[in-house]
């Protein structure tokens, strides 16, 4: 999904105790300066401190290039792989009903199933009676899946909440408008683990609204962390139930909101993305 940058390299310089600063290059055996010097005339000043910070700007890109040094820190002392980088060993390559499956036995495999389990459930799917159904089947375990269908149904084809966000009793967007529901995993992470149940949170925005000139519910953005509770099942994570709670949400950046037409636009234009990690 992304790349992952190492950053390193360095300079080398010593600062003398008499005021004036001594640069060497790496490996360089004696000091290049010799015995110490009479103090130099004012009138070289100037050349003397731009040929130190010649010679610095050097120091600093031959350590850069080369390949080691004395005081590059070994492998056991450089930092670990920073939380907010994605990590992994393998994408999953099987499907269920349009969702990713097959997810790894490990904790990596157990967030996998929880941020694309996040997404199914987010999607505007979850408002179309046959594809909801499909979802449902697909990310629960198979007796919750049977418990939890009629009650989801129910959710799903209530006419006052249908009414709220803009849909008619089909949950279909009104001619010229656009049902937007989109859920985008920032992160995840595990709570609890063992070989036969997980608990996992998804921090995530969801974009819901109405694109369309004249929408009464325009497309908002909502911050959201879901926490799942997954066991595994028949060679597969699944979910056994999960909860959900606003934010953490950050400080909204000044920009100017897309227009209804370029919503709507970027919407069809831009297809959502399944997740892994």
């Amino acid at each position: 999904m992304s790349n992952e940058d190492q950053y390193g390299g360095g300079g080398y310089g010593d600062v003398g105790g008499t005021g004036q600063t001594r640069t060497r290059l790496p490996e360089t055996p004696a000091d290049p300066y010799g015995t110490p010097r009479r103090t130099p005339r004012a009138s070289r000043s100037l050349v003397t401190v731009v040929g130190v910070v010649v010679l610095l700007i050097a120091a600093i890109a031959f350590a850069n290039q080369s390949g080691s040094s004395p005081e590059t820190p070994s492998a056991e002392a450089r930092p670990s792989t920073a939380a907010t980088q994605p990590t992994g060993t393998r994408p999953v390559d099987g499907k269920n009903a349009g969702i990713p499956t097959g997810f790894a036995h490990d904790e990596q495999g157990a967030q996998s199933a929880a941020a694309n389990y996040a997404v199914a459930l987010g999607s505007d799917g979850m408002f179309d009676a046959a594809r909801r159904r499909a979802i449902v089947q697909a990310v629960y375990m198979p007796d919750v899946a049977a418990a939890r269908q009629g009650d989801l149904d129910r959710v799903y084809t209530d006419p006052a909440f249908l009414g709220r966000i803009g849909l008619d009793a089909a949950g279909k967007a009104p001619k010229g408008k656009t049902f937007i529901s989109r859920t985008n995993p920032v992160g995840t992470k595990v709570d609890k683990y063992s070989a036969e149940a997980a608990t996992v949170s998804v921090w995530h925005s969801t974009l819901f609204g109405l694109a369309g000139e004249g929408s009464q519910t325009p497309v908002a953005e909502s911050w959201y962390t879901n926490t799942f509770e997954l066991r595994w099942v028949n060679g597969d994570w699944r979910i056994a139930d999960f909860t959900q709670k606003s934010g953490p949400a950050p400080v909204g950046q000044d920009q100017t909101a897309a227009s209804a037409e370029e919503m709507a636009a970027a919407v069809s234009q831009f297809g959502g993305l399944t997740y892994a990690r």
